[in-house]
């Protein structure tokens, strides 16, 4: 329906041990997990790319980027992301600078090189011995390397880590904002209900530790700010390059601070993740943590679990490139004015930002007679009916006074969208 935005070519050699593996684990993530298939068709397509296209020792097809159509004319996405696993197999068959292989690689520094805000390259070590004095070292060692570290020592797995790096690259390089690095704002109750202080302490403190051992070291906390600083207006400045990760212990939805960065990030557009940490229980709740991603966070032996912790970050990460693919659909979509869209919310609207957004749409556009109804698009998944009914009944009921159509990219294309 769109022209694809981000396009992932991993590429190994053949007889590299756990290449094909690993690329079966990055097509996954990309390709079967639900994140990403809430994304229109073509927001992210993954290609391999080992087996030699002219025969055995040859090197595979060609990468497409701009300034090189695909086969019959294909246009190549927006973005292109290499993958280079790098095994003792490439690296001694590029060795040799008159081989296919070796100009394989090298036409994926020189395709970076030609347009590096629009082509990343993010290689992983299968073998130490790969990028020893070698010529692969030569070409691609300049590139910072995904998952280098020893996941293993903190409690994590490379398939985890390894996605995890890809993702936070990917956002990086396709965020339509200006993001050096990307920001995990980390919200949390300042007071503690009886008998759980002890445990939120730790919690946070866990986040923390888990952050700093990950490429995610960035973070920010109300609690570190100076005083007299206004971090409500910080937060807002940080918004385009954040995603809150919120620990959401017994007195968390209570707290009026609390509800204030929700809030906040919630009509800011940025990726909320919840981490549920309910010990003792919530006496009421609150609609405003509602309708976000939540990973359930639970303590084993007395203590929390820090695999809870990682899950909660990968989510978050991919929640970032996510958002980053839905915003460049919306801006290759005012070439389609056959869409009708008014809203390209990223997330599924829910009454606090549907009110925000009606009285954004009201102030730009001002209020008229017309009976027609306002498309709102939003990532998979879709809205239930009962969420559906109560969202256009508000919609009616405020000075917008009409229907709302409320659908993801899969129920606009069953209409022939």
């Amino acid at each position: 329906m769109l022209p694809p935005i981000l396009e992932i070519f991993v590429v190994w050699h053949p007889d590299d041990d756990r290449g094909a593996q690993l690329a079966e684990t990055i097509f996954d993530h990309f390709m079967t997990g639900p994140t990403f298939s809430g994304v229109i068709g073509g927001g992210v397509q993954v290609s391999f790319r080992s087996t030699g296209w002219e025969g055995a020792a040859t090197a595979p097809r060609p990468i497409y980027a701009e300034g090189r159509e695909g086969p019959n004319g294909i246009q190549p996405a927006s973005f292109v992301a290499v993958v280079p696993l790098l095994g003792t197999e490439m690296a001694a068959c590029a060795e040799n600078e008159h081989t296919q292989w070796h100009g394989y690689v090298n036409a994926i520094r020189d395709l970076n090189q030609a347009s590096p805000e629009r082509v990343g390259v993010f290689p992983y070590a299968l073998n130490a011995g790969a990028t020893n004095e070698t010529k692969l070292q030569e070409l691609l060692g300049s590139f910072q390397f995904v998952a280098a570290g020893n996941p293993h020592s903190h409690g994590e797995d490379i398939a985890s880590m390894l996605c995890r790096d890809l993702t936070q690259g990917l956002a990086q390089l396709v965020s339509p904002d200006e993001m050096d690095r990307l920001t995990a704002f980390i919200s949390h109750t300042k007071r503690h209900s009886q008998g759980e202080g002890e445990d939120v302490d730790a919690l946070v403190e866990l986040v923390r530790e888990v952050i700093r051992n990950t490429r995610l070291n960035e973070f920010f906390d109300a609690n570190d700010l100076q005083p007299g600083t206004d971090w409500d207006q910080e937060l807002r400045d940080k918004s385009g390059t954040s995603a809150m990760l919120a620990l959401r212990t017994d007195l968390y939805s209570s707290r009026e601070w609390c509800q204030r960065e929700v809030v906040i990030a919630k009509t800011q557009g940025m990726p909320v993740i919840m981490m549920d940490a309910i010990g003792i229980g919530e006496e009421r709740g609150s609609f405003l943590m509602d309708h976000v991603p939540r990973i359930a966070v639970r303590k084993a032996d007395g203590r929390w679990q820090r695999q809870d912790v990682y899950r909660a970050l990968n989510l978050l990460v991919d929640e970032c490139l996510k958002r980053a693919l839905w915003l460049h659909q919306r801006d290759l979509a005012r070439e389609r004015p056959d869409l009708d869209v008014a809203w390209w919310a990223p997330h599924a609207p829910e009454p606090l930002t549907l009110s925000r957004w009606i009285d954004g749409f009201l102030e730009e556009h001002g209020e008229d007679e017309s009976k027609n109804s306002v498309r709102i698009l939003h990532p998979d998944p879709p809205l239930g009916p009962e969420e559906r009914d109560v969202l256009i009944s508000y919609a009616r009921s405020t000075r917008l006074g009409r229907d709302i159509d409320i659908m993801t990219p899969r129920q606009l294309a069953t209409r022939g969208g």
